[in-house]
């Protein structure tokens, strides 16, 4: 090596150790200018605040509220249809609204469709952060707490009407600490639970019915969104769950109809958010938007509302009336006399208007609603927006909705004159709401108080890591600038695609071409080339295409075609006896490769290690599947459940012991590779350890997926008897395109209602943030890290063949990938910053930031850049060199 070339590679490296500290600390700048807590205002709403206005309006004076008691009763993830349509399990349920005892709603739940933002909407009436879609994730965070921001929840406790109690999911406690008098908290991750979670619940029912001490009873019941997450919305444990909600709805009705102390009790039924056709949520989709909301009880039938029920389907998930979550605070202010929380945007839902027959009364309600919402819009908009503004001069959209609520303001000045009472208020009523629902739009679509400063800085942060990466990439690697010129075209493509709300929702249709032309380049480059074994070389690439041609087709994902016919569908749902022939080959093929690749053992140790292994969790899985998706599992297959010895082991238990088994010879894999020995006769322990990584991914895939690890391995195998003919940057591309294509190939997507967390809880008895996110990661990132590990054998073999090269191969690969991680962050950012006002600013641009940050944090840092480092360092010392 001469003294330049020195001189240039460790600077390369400091190029590059710097890259990859500028790209975490570039993300944080962005995302915090990006997604800041907006401002809210402080204290809690007083009837007093309105008393400047005029005597004759009378608005700080409340009406008389026909409720005193609130039972709200959460049902997670209550998507519309599941009440209101013919195939529902909610029959008593439609038989109150036929009776006219229930008001009927599709509530519109803006995104993210998850729990506490949710949650937030509902008790506040105001817009919550898009950030708190990752708090939502950790249950130890108190950051989101509302503790000290106006609620209904806050008006009914200083009521002093009663104690406030709550059952059911743990993130009410979390965001109200010390506001419950009694409560008892469920985890609300834990998703293969659809029973105890709400059995603990229930039970607590029937004695608090019986109880007169309370004026609010929360219930937050889980389990139907954990069939969703686990079988999706055709479950069959779906209907099930649905009459057992119902019943719950009947229990605490009936005790509402026969208990003195509850017949001013209203009961509130409604989902925080619904869920798309794979049973998930978080996105923007008609089904995750619509849950249902009721209004139940025997005093709404004084109301002589005349609805049917069921309805028929309707795809846009729209039952009966459509209001807004945020409406929920407004109109419970109004139904029990307390003033509506400061910082609710929501409008008083039309139909409860009916309990003041009293137009001036319904006029006045409405008026104060107005008002409220003007003491938000002020600081949202801008204090100008009060300004006078000359007949004819422009004026703003809240300078607009300011004269218009002074000329409605001015008509209440009229109704004191009017003393006979003649004046019809219909107009002005209907005036009301129009300003209502106009002030809630505007307010609602209106730009985040972004930090531009940081924002700006942090796009300067990313776009000095890419420029490093550039540098050390070319530095690091022995090939002509021509030979970026593929990667540099991917690159570009993917960065100019990221200003594309449709391309960001279908990202998968990008990595499934690219990856398909890369493949058809590299054999046409041979067969160009005319070399003695072009011929073999295509046919190699050839297959290589049909492979990738499979993998795409195995999960519809994105969101125009997430429900469209696939092979999962097709397949191996219809026939599950085809899913389970393709689980026994790919099981049978790591125990192969697992025996071989610990034949430095004895014969009977490493066949025994092997098949112990592979059968701890073969029968995990089936025992998972059992409970998980039990239409899968044919009767043979249950029976091979049930011949083993573990049959009476739990879910907990079995994954444990396979994590301990795994754990164990991975450990003593890497004790061998450092001390220099094969633990394996004929090949290298990195194929050892490729096949234990295999074994963890598919336990923590779902079992459809399972397949695809076989079909991934047919690709390493094909690449792996072509590697002498590329380069290794062409090994990298192929790396990174590969990694791409088999996440969304699972199911993967840019949305938020992809993340599956059906085997996050694998192996764990209680909630752990730190290992639920590890075990949620794998889960969803389990083909990428697949091809990691496979990437870092290739790698291995490549410098075996170039051992009198002196490039580092490992850091040209790193050095590549990073240009890669650095320029779609400073795409992705760039599209945030120019699309920040863009309809789908939270729906589609927002999501995808937080998946460039688990691509360049998770992916690239920890599992690219840190795993496989430390793997290829085991391989080369292993190797002795």
């Amino acid at each position: 090596m001469t003294p330049r070339q020195s001189r240039d590679g460790t600077l390369s490296s400091v190029l590059l150790l710097a890259a990859n500290l500028l790209i975490p600390l570039a993300i944080y700048i962005f995302g915090a200018g990006f997604f800041p807590y907006k401002p809210l205002l402080s204290g809690f709403a007083e009837f007093s605040d309105d008393s400047h206005n005029h005597p004759a309006c009378n608005i700080d004076t409340p009406a008389e509220a026909p409720f005193d008691k609130l039972v709200f009763m959460v049902i997670d993830a209550l998507r519309s249809d599941f009440v209101y349509t013919e195939n529902s399990g909610f029959k008593f349920t439609q038989s109150l609204i036929r009776d006219g005892a229930a008001l009927p709603f599709t509530a519109h739940a803006t995104s993210p469709t998850v729990t506490m933002p949710r949650l937030k909407a509902i008790t506040t009436g105001s817009i919550p952060s898009f950030l708190d879609v990752v708090l939502n994730l950790d249950e130890g965070d108190e950051s989101s707490s509302l503790a000290s921001q106006d609620t209904w929840l806050a008006q009914m406790k200083r009521k002093g009407t009663g104690k406030l109690v709550m059952y059911g999911d743990d993130t009410w406690l979390k965001l109200f600490p010390g506001t419950f008098d009694r409560a008892d908290g469920t985890t609300s991750f834990f998703v293969s639970d659809f029973t105890e979670v709400d059995n603990n619940v229930t039970r607590h029912i029937p004695e608090e019915l019986k109880r007169a001490d309370w004026n609010t009873m929360v219930l937050h019941y889980l389990g139907l969104d954990h069939i969703g997450h686990k079988g999706g919305p055709r479950s069959p444990y779906m209907i099930g769950k649905q009459q057992e909600m119902d019943d719950v709805v009947k229990t605490i009705y009936t005790a509402i109809e026969s208990e003195e102390h509850l017949r001013s009790t209203l009961f509130v039924v409604l989902g925080d958010h619904g869920m798309n056709d794979a049973g998930n949520h978080g996105a923007s989709s008609a089904g995750e938007t619509s849950p249902a909301l009721l209004l139940i009880s025997p005093k709404i039938k004084e109301l002589k509302k005349d609805l049917k029920s069921p309805l028929p389907e309707d795809e846009s998930f729209r039952f009966y009336n459509v209001a807004e979550q945020s409406d929920i605070a407004p109109t419970l202010a109004a139904l029990f006399g307390f003033p509506v929380p400061k910082n609710s945007l929501g409008a008083l839902i039309p139909d409860i208007l009916a309990f003041w027959p009293d137009t001036k009364t319904q006029a006045r309600m409405l008026l104060r609603n107005a008002q409220q919402v003007m003491r938000v819009a002020v600081p949202a908009l801008g204090p100008q927006i009060l300004d006078y503004i000359e007949p004819g001069e422009p004026e703003t959209g809240g300078q607009a909705l300011t004269r218009r609520l002074m000329v409605l303001k001015s008509r209440c000045e009229d109704w004191g004159i009017d003393a006979d009472g003649t004046v019809d208020l219909s107009e002005t009523i209907r005036g009301l709401f129009h300003w209502l629902q106009d002030a809630q739009d505007t307010l609602s679509s209106m730009a985040s108080n972004y930090n531009m400063d940081q924002m700006f800085l942090g796009q300067a942060a990313s776009v000095a890591a890419l420029i490093l990466a550039a540098i050390a990439a070319r530095w690091s690697n022995d090939e002509t600038l021509g030979a970026f010129t593929p990667f540099n075209g991917i690159l570009i493509t993917y960065g100019v695609m990221m200003f594309a709300s449709s391309y960001v929702e279908e990202e998968h249709h990008f990595w499934y071409w690219a990856t398909t032309a890369w493949f058809g380049y590299l054999g046409l480059r041979g067969l160009k080339r005319g070399a003695t074994k072009a011929v073999p070389h295509a046919m190699t690439y050839t297959a290589l295409v049909l492979v990738t041609r499979v993998i795409r087709s195995w999960n519809q994902t994105g969101q125009k075609f997430a429900g469209e016919p696939d092979i999962t569908k097709i397949f191996l749902h219809t026939t599950p006896i085809t899913l389970w022939y393709l689980v026994g080959i790919t099981y049978l093929w790591v125990h192969q490769n697992l025996v071989y690749g610990l034949s430095g053992f004895p014969v009977w140790l490493s066949f025994a290690s092997a098949t112990g292994l592979v059968l701890a969790a073969a029968t995990f899985k089936i025992a998972f599947t059992l409970e998980d998706a039990p239409e899968l599992v044919t009767p043979f297959v249950k029976k091979l459940l049930e011949l083993n010895f573990t049959q009476e082991a739990d879910l907990i238990s079995r994954a444990r012991a396979l994590f301990i088994g795994l754990g164990i010879l991975t450990a003593t894999t890497i004790a061998y590779m450092l001390l220099r020995k094969r633990i394996s006769v004929g090949q290298p322990g990195i194929y050892t350890l490729l096949s234990l990584v295999t074994l963890l991914l598919t336990t923590q895939s779902r079992t459809t997926n399972i397949p695809l690890f076989l079909l991934s391995n047919l690709q390493f195998r094909l690449l792996l008897s072509s590697l002498p003919q590329l380069s290794p940057v062409e090994l990298t591309t192929s790396s990174l395109l590969l990694q791409h294509a088999s996440f969304f190939a699972a199911g993967g997507s840019n949305a938020i209602s992809s993340v599956d967390l059906s085997s996050a809880y694998n192996g764990v008895s209680e909630y752990s943030a730190p290992l639920v996110g590890v075990l949620t990661f794998i889960s969803n990132w389990a083909g990428p890290l697949w091809w990691t590990v496979a990437t870092t054998v290739l790698l291995l073999t490549k410098r075996a063949e170039l051992q009198n090269n002196t490039t580092n191969l490992w850091k040209g690969h790193v050095a590549v990938l990073t240009v890669f991680v650095a320029g779609s962050a400073v795409a992705v950012m760039a599209a945030c910053t120019v699309l920040r006002t863009h309809l789908f600013i939270w729906t589609v641009f927002s999501p995808k930031y937080l998946y460039a940050i688990a691509w360049s944090l998770g992916q690239h840092l920890l599992v690219n850049v840190g795993l496989g480092g430390v793997l290829y360092w085991l391989g080369v010392v292993e190797g002795g060199q």
